[in-house]
């Protein structure tokens, strides 16, 4: 059985982030063929069917492997910007961050945002500018954009030999050597002379490399204004310090395809890296009393643990991944969810190379595993040691921006429908759904149509269950506008004792949000006290549907005034039936109207695109609330939006920023619809009820 025996300073986790397209994956799998670990790149990272179908990372990989006397721990995470919260979740439990940048493309739309989410937990960043044998890629341009675009000092410490069909290796600026790579893609590159038309700037470079990184230590400075000659070592730990304080972004350059200029980047991983003690310590509160605890990763320190992916296996069931912060753990110990508060214990416990898992003893601090089949706990659970629970604070996501609905084709999947979306829900904290008993339907929610479309491609392939997609309903509501007196005299005679119940009623608009008030104001028993309870009853059914299109009724007032009864015949039956009756007339009479969710939405885009933002808003019976400087480049647009008219808002946000913006929304109030509309929508309503009362 494998062990994990490194020492925790040799213990580092690099997660790698950037655009669809860029690269990662494949740079993840050129470290794996490189280190030995496997024999080609395909395949790896990027196991799971449908990341496969469609070429593409679905979610965050995994891969531990040792470089060295160093073990490394690499994430891929997803470029795609549906899948944001594992990027969110794979930065989290990273010490340091790879951004990989197509060098053919540049900076593009996830190169920034997922840049910005590494600056937000103040993670330190490193830059591979990739794709160096594409045609067209263009490393100093590339390079000129990021320095443009993130106004930080970018320090390239390796440079290309050519591009495109022309590349043929790397140059280590510190070191003042060349590499060249096979055609095998093994990446055991050889030394090789620095062609002529380089040296210059190779020599240009260093020296400003060299001055960029003793302007970051005030003692090395006066060192080297002193003519003294630095060697790599005090260099590389001077270039650390600055890496890890965020003054400085180094930047290598290759082509992951090729395997080439990887052997310089895990060099460089090995010196700069922060190991899993060096990192910015954990914030953790105590779950019984709620005291403060900063955990700096400590082997001989209890037990705490976090889980930042859990993948969904028919036959084997939940696999956890889980990140240790402290402490140990070995095969067969129990611990606490405590986010939770239940029990869990790992039965077995992997370490994670792409698609392969070994068995292993035992994990310490820095180490990610996985294991399989905890009972209660979900992506973004805090684990930790029974004899001291401590609670990671929760992570900001951005909400489901998409819905759809969801039926089984067979109504004998209804349960497996749920029992699939609860699994699914519990790997993605962005994934949300709800049997809504008011439509009938079951709403699934999240980032964007990718994202909702590979989880309804996952419900099918995983859980066997076929379900047709649409729109959701939109949970209308009906009131009323005006005054209204209304009576109802319910009187039947059928053969022995009779029916009889006779109410009259007040009916009243109240505030919007209010909700329902009933109140009686009977004089003289007209209508017997143990008879009202059945009036409020009646009315309380008549909420359930409204008389434009069977909507729920809110904010209303109603006021039983006076009514009759009969010594025999009345009871309650008779009284909820006329108290029906009465209301439905007084709906009629009062003027009633439809009400519609509003939503209050933040939309997110660049400068540029701002005014054409505002304009989509405001065409979409928006009311635009200001607007305000958001993240560098980027204005974030206030506005109440009608909830069905951002239904397909995502898609069209998308068109107006190239993909570059998006937005927030949750549920602020109900308004009135305008007249117009209102008739198309009881149109509709109308037809629907008939055809589902066929």
């Amino acid at each position: 059985m494998l062990k994990l025996s490194l020492p925790l300073e040799k213990r580092k986790t690099v997660t790698f982030i950037g655009h669809n397209g860029s690269g990662k994956s494949v740079l993840a799998e050129a470290f794996l063929v490189r280190t030995g670990k496997a024999e080609k790149i395909g395949g790896i990272m990027n196991y799971d069917p449908l990341e496969v179908e469609k070429s593409t990372s679905l979610s965050n990989a995994v891969a531990t492997f040792e470089y060295g006397d160093t073990q490394l721990t690499v994430i891929d995470t997803p470029g795609f910007g549906d899948f944001i919260s594992e990027v969110i979740l794979g930065v989290f439990v990273g010490e340091n961050i790879l951004s990989v940048v197509n060098a053919s493309a540049g900076v593009e739309v996830q190169t920034e945002r997922t840049w910005r989410i590494a600056q937000e937990q103040m993670k330190p960043v490193m830059v591979f500018i990739n794709q160096m044998d594409k045609e067209r890629a263009d490393f100093d341009q590339t390079l000129d954009e990021l320095k443009k675009t993130f106004d930080i000092k970018m320090l390239p410490l390796a440079l290309p030999i050519g591009s495109g069909e022309s590349f043929t290796g790397v140059v280590d600026v510190l070191s003042q050597k060349a590499y060249q790579f096979p055609a095998d893609g093994s990446g055991k590159t050889t030394e090789m002379a620095i062609p002529d038309s380089m040296k210059d700037r190779v020599k240009e470079l260093f020296e400003k490399t060299i001055e960029d990184i003793v302007e970051t230590d005030e003692n090395l400075m006066d060192r080297y204004l002193g003519g003294e000659e630095l060697g790599l070592d005090l260099l590389g730990a001077a270039l650390k310090k600055a890496y890890l304080s965020g003054q400085v972004v180094p930047v290598f350059v290759g082509s992951a395809l090729k395997n080439a200029g990887t052997g310089i980047l895990l060099d460089w991983f090995v010196r700069l890296c922060a190991s899993a003690n060096e990192g910015r310590p954990i914030k953790t509160t105590m779950v019984e009393g709620g005291s403060e605890v900063e955990i700096v990763p400590n082997e001989n320190e209890p037990f705490v643990g976090f889980i930042f992916k859990a993948a969904v296996d028919p036959f084997i069931g939940k696999q956890s991944f889980i990140k240790l912060y402290s402490g140990k753990i070995a095969t067969g110990d129990s611990f606490v969810n405590s986010t939770k508060g239940s029990s869990e214990k790992a039965a077995h416990i992997y370490a994670v190379v792409g698609k392969e898992q070994k068995e292993i003893a035992e994990a310490v601090a820095g180490d990610i595993i996985s294991v399989p089949k905890l009972k209660e706990s979900s992506v973004g659970d805090s684990l930790s040691h029974t004899a001291r629970k401590l609670l990671i604070p929760a992570l900001t996501f951005p909400e489901p921006m998409l819905s759809k609905s969801v039926k089984p084709v067979s109504k004998q999947d209804i349960d497996k429908i749920s029992n699939g979306l609860a699994r699914l829900s519990e790997s993605d904290p962005t994934f949300v759904w709800e049997h809504d008993t008011e439509t009938g339907e079951t709403v699934i929610s999240g980032i964007g149509s990718v994202h909702l479309d590979v989880m309804i491609e996952r419900l099918k392939r995983l859980f066997k269950v076929e379900v047709e997609v649409g729109k959701p309903k939109i949970a209308y509501r009906e009131t009323v506008k005006e005054l209204a007196d209304a009576e109802y005299k319910h009187k039947k005679q059928t053969g022995g004792h009779g029916q009889y119940g006779h109410v009259k009623i007040k009916m009243s608009p109240l505030p919007r949000g209010t909700g329902f008030e009933f109140a009686q104001t009977i004089f003289g028993g007209s209508v017997p006290y143990n008879y009202i309870p059945s009036v409020e009853k009646g009315v309380r059914s008549g909420l359930k549907k409204g008389v434009l299109a069977g909507y729920p009724v809110v904010d209303v007032k109603v006021d039983l005034y006076d009514g009759s009864y009969h010594e025999v015949d009345s009871s309650d039956m008779a009284f909820q039936i006329a108290a029906v009756q009465a209301f439905k007339k007084a709906m009629d009479i009062a003027k009633p109207t439809l009400l519609e969710p509003i939503m209050e939405v933040e939309v997110s885009v660049p400068d540029e695109n701002a005014g054409d933002a505002m304009g989509e808003i405001t065409s979409r019976r928006g009311r635009p609330l200001g607007m305000e400087s958001g993240s560098k480049g980027f204005q974030v647009v206030k506005a109440k939006v009608p909830f069905a008219e951002m239904l397909d808002f995502s898609n069209k946000l998308g068109s107006i920023t190239s993909g570059k913006g998006y937005f927030t929304m949750k549920f602020s109030e109900y308004s009135e619809v305008p007249g117009n509309i209102q008739e198309k929508i009881i149109a509709e309503r109308k037809k629907e009820l008939e055809e589902a009362n066929k």
